[in-house]
């Protein structure tokens, strides 16, 4: 198991595309990959999203949802639909 927090913070795009062809390898080893993060080109890649909010700190820390990314949109629950639905129109 990998767990990663924010990995794409401060990389440039190319670099991102890099480190998500490295994160398939782990996978396609067998390997599970956690990722802690705000990217959507990251998250609209995922198996699946757990979405905790709504806001930061004390507005925070609840399951909002849990899902696909295309089941995150269908369902319309919260930020991370309202964005990822943007991405994949």
């Amino acid at each position: 198991i990998y767990i990663l927090d924010e990995p794409t913070t401060g990389l440039h795009f190319e670099d991102i595309r890099i480190l998500l062809n490295v994160l398939n390898q782990l996978v396609d080893k067998g390997n599970t990959i956690i990722i802690i993060e705000h990217n959507l080109d990251v998250i609209k890649q995922v198996d699946y999203i757990i979405d905790i909010g709504p806001e930061g700190g004390k507005n925070g820390g609840k399951l909002i949802d849990s899902a696909s990314p295309k089941e995150i949109i269908k369902n319309n629950k919260g930020y991370t639909a309202k964005y990822l639905s943007k991405e994949f129109q």
